[in-house]
C-alpha cells in the first residue's frame, strides 16, 4: 500500500464533499481500471481502498480522527 493518504490517492482536499470523493473515484477508476490499463491494477486497488473508506461517512470520520488504522478496539 501506499504512503499517500487517502486523500492524497483520489487527488481531493480533506474538505471535499461526498460528491466530489464519488466523482474523484469514478475519474480515477476510470483512467486505472485493469481492463483499460493494464499496469494500473496496483493503482486500482489502492483507489477503490482509499474510496471504500472515504465514501462511507463513518468510516470516513474514523479515518479523518485516527488515520489509516481506524478507531482503536475497545
Amino acid at each position: 500500500m501506499s504512503t499517500k493518504s487517502y486523500y492524497e490517492i483520489l487527488e481531493v482536499d480533506e474538505t471535499a464533499t461526498d460528491s466530489e470523493i464519488k466523482r474523484a473515484y469514478r475519474q480515477l477508476a476510470m483512467k486505472y481500471h485493469p481492463d483499460k490499463n493494464a499496469d494500473g491494477a496496483e493503482m486500482f486497488k489502492e483507489i477503490s481502498h482509499a474510496y471504500e473508506t472515504l465514501g462511507d461517512p463513518s468510516k470516513r470520520a474514523d479515518y479523518d480522527e485516527f488515520g489509516a488504522q481506524g478507531a482503536p478496539e475497545d
